[in-house]
């Protein structure tokens, strides 16, 4: 096609848009309030995403090790310390308990970031959180063999969907004596994750085919009110390639306009939002505008060009085959 006739036909597209500016009006804002709810709800999620994400780096996993105490006060089949020999435990010294710690971090989905906790500081911790105010009673604690803790490690995963089956990696892991960690929670936080993304789909899903009948219906009228141009058209041996691209450069224009439109209302939206959730909670835990505004704007645009396309070329395609008969007989 020569670039004049594209030329005419872009410019039939404009102003098919002003001409029909009331179905269009129409249309725009039907689309954005489609997009506006596509947008909060995508916000919504990336903010939820944030929130499980928080929630999976406090839920750690504590490992104990194989070791001396362990095995002196173990629930079943304790061990007297006077009956103790060198191959009953494992780990003897930190030196050891590092190399157990390198083992577990070989385990995929395990962060490399593992902390060693000495039976020491795990016992400067249990008085400062349990025991505060009444350190006196378990002086008896800091005498040499008077810690009954073991030594052990903080792990973190990498993700909790497959927290159970990556426990499990852990305590088949040489050294290793007992471990402590919040199965439920990862699962509560996988199942929140599993409702989200089934319900984002579907949100996104209707009111995306919302979106492309409102543009097919717009395309309608317009191609309805100019049927005797079109079987003139038809009639002097347009091509129906021809006939279309005005049609579609109108619901490309419709999309555009709606997209930069709800980006700017979400923005609005959502700082709103934002300021009354901070003000409330007092959180600043929250998704910044700016680092999913690009990305807002891309997931409108193309909703809007893909709505305008699609709606353009199955309305008029339809259109023009049902009609064939008629413009044959004008």
């Amino acid at each position: 096609m020569k670039f004049s006739s594209m030329r005419y036909l872009t410019k039939e597209g404009f102003k098919n848009v002003w001409v029909n500016r009331l179905m269009t009006f129409a249309s725009i804002g039907v689309l954005v309030a489609c997009m506006v709810l596509i947008g909060l709800a995508l916000l919504v999620s990336f903010n939820i995403d944030l929130a499980l994400g928080n929630l999976e780096k406090q839920n750690v996993v504590m490992v104990f090790f194989n070791d001396k105490n362990s095995v002196i006060y173990a629930d079943e089949n304790p061990v007297s310390a006077d009956k103790l020999t060198d191959d009953m435990y494992l780990v003897h010294n930190e030196q050891e308990a590092m190399a157990v710690i390198a083992e577990i971090e070989k385990i995929e989905n395990v962060e490399n970031n593992v902390e060693y906790i000495s039976k020491e500081k795990a016992l400067e911790v249990l008085k400062v959180s349990v025991l505060a105010g009444k350190e006196q009673y378990f002086e008896f604690l800091d005498e040499e063999g008077g810690n009954p803790l073991s030594d052990g490690a903080k792990v973190t995963l990498s993700s909790m969907e497959n927290f159970e089956e990556t426990v499990d990696k852990i305590a088949a892991v040489k050294g290793v004596d007992s471990i402590q960690s919040q199965a439920e929670l990862a699962n509560t936080i996988n199942s929140i994750k599993k409702g989200v993304s089934v319900a984002g789909t579907w949100i996104i899903g209707i009111l995306l085919f919302i979106s492309l009948l409102i543009v097919s219906n717009t395309i309608r009228v317009t191609m309805y009110n100019r049927k005797l141009q079109i079987s003139i058209m038809k009639a002097v041996g347009a091509t129906d390639a021809f006939i279309r691209i005005p049609f579609v450069v109108e619901g490309i224009i419709i999309g555009i306009i709606s997209a930069l439109l709800s980006e700017c209302l979400v923005y609005f939206c959502y700082r709103v939002a934002l300021d009354t959730i901070m003000g409330t909670l007092g959180t600043s835990q929250v998704v910044p505008f700016g680092e999913a505004a690009w990305l807002l704007l891309g997931i409108f645009a193309a909703i809007g060009v893909l709505a305008g396309v699609f709606g353009s070329v199955i309305m008029i395609g339809k259109y023009l085959r049902r009609e064939g008969s008629e413009f044959s007989a004008l």
